[in-house]
């Protein structure tokens, strides 16, 4: 096994993905049935002749710490700053085994970070981890299932002491295609497992006031529709149980605007993915930068808005530009403006 830094890091596996096909079958099933460059000019067209009406929602801007060159070029501190000048009311933050956000910090450590974007202006809008990856709550290794169960709990208590009472949680997988160390999940042994993860979790969550918002995801094989999620998220009568909507996850087969108006108030905390369809390519690579894709985000943005949501949209994206990183955050920002109304 090599370090945690470089088996686990998101980049690394961006990396493998990329060079082991992952996703794969999105390729294929393009390739099969339909000759997307065709589709893709109509689509555009169809965009270009029908013109956006200007409406304003009350939603906040957010974006993730992956998009930052972290920690290889820039400090945190410098992260924090570049979000604050480039206009966002939050930034999500990351909890790996080897950076500021991991187990090597404990609650002093986590309140210096609070303070720091305090001074700065900005909210920690929630906090996430790629670690329910080789760590997943309901692996067939029991081992892992206990060291995730662990370091899901420091992440609770991490995010209590961050300041910010929403925690990304993946409660289980069918299956994992981007790792070749994950051992398929019966769909029942799965959703059994990852109940008794989740309620497990929820006593001392509800203590530390911390949400846990179960992500959607859809290539893992695990609650797959709205109804199934809402379902799963009912079953714990928890306010403390809610969702993390992620609009990208669902893209290639579904609608996210379908999902927002059947989730409804169970919505606590939103990832904005721009994702594609005119290309051949479903790896991570198909997530793309806000607007440059095939998302009806007026669509999108009208069903949060129907539910009353008024929290953050953050935008997360894996892979900092390789150069003026910095561009990346305004130009999201600048999006992010103009998707809400704030700029048009």
């Amino acid at each position: 096994m090599s370090s945690p830094s470089s088996e686990f890091s998101r980049r690394s596996v961006l990396s493998s993905a990329l060079t082991g096909g992952a996703f794969a079958i999105g390729s294929s099933l393009a390739a099969a049935f339909e000759p997307r460059g065709d589709l893709a000019l109509v689509d555009t067209a169809a965009a270009q002749a029908k013109p956006v009406p200007s409406k304003k929602y009350n939603m906040k801007k957010s974006i993730n710490l992956w998009a930052f060159p972290y920690p290889n070029l820039w400090s945190l501190e410098k992260c924090l700053q570049v979000a604050k000048d480039a206009g966002f009311d939050g930034i999500e933050l990351n909890y790996d085994l080897d950076s500021d956000l991991s187990p090597k910090s404990g609650t002093k450590d986590f309140q210096k970070i609070r303070a720091m974007a305090d001074k700065i202006g900005i909210a920690i809008s929630g906090l996430c981890s790629f670690l329910f990856w080789p760590y997943p709550l309901v692996s067939n290794d029991a081992e892992k299932r206990a060291r995730g169960m662990e370091l899901a709990g420091m992440m609770a208590q991490a995010a209590h002491d961050l300041g910010t009472g929403n925690l990304l949680v993946v409660p289980g997988a069918v299956c994992i295609p981007w790792r070749t160390d994950h051992d398929p999940v019966p769909n029942d042994v799965c959703d059994k497992r990852a109940r008794e993860a989740v309620r497990k979790l929820l006593p001392a969550a509800e203590k530390l006031k911390v949400h846990l918002n179960i992500e959607n995801i859809f290539f893992n094989g695990y609650l797959m529709t709205p109804g199934e999620m809402a379902d799963f998220v009912d079953s714990f009568k928890s306010e403390y149980v809610r969702v993390h909507f992620d609009s990208g996850n669902i893209a290639l087969f579904q609608y996210p605007e379908h999902w927002v108006s059947i989730l409804g108030k169970r919505i606590k905390n939103v990832h904005l993915k721009e994702f594609t369809k005119k290309g051949t390519d479903h790896s991570l690579e198909s997530f793309r930068p806000l607007l440059d894709g095939t998302t009806n985000w007026p669509a999108l943005l009208d069903a949060f808005d129907a539910t009353g949501y008024q929290g953050y949209l953050t935008f997360e994206y894996f892979h900092p530009y390789q150069f003026h990183p910095e561009a990346l955050i305004v130009q999201t920002g600048d999006s992010l403006d103009r998707l809400l109304g704030r700029k048009s």
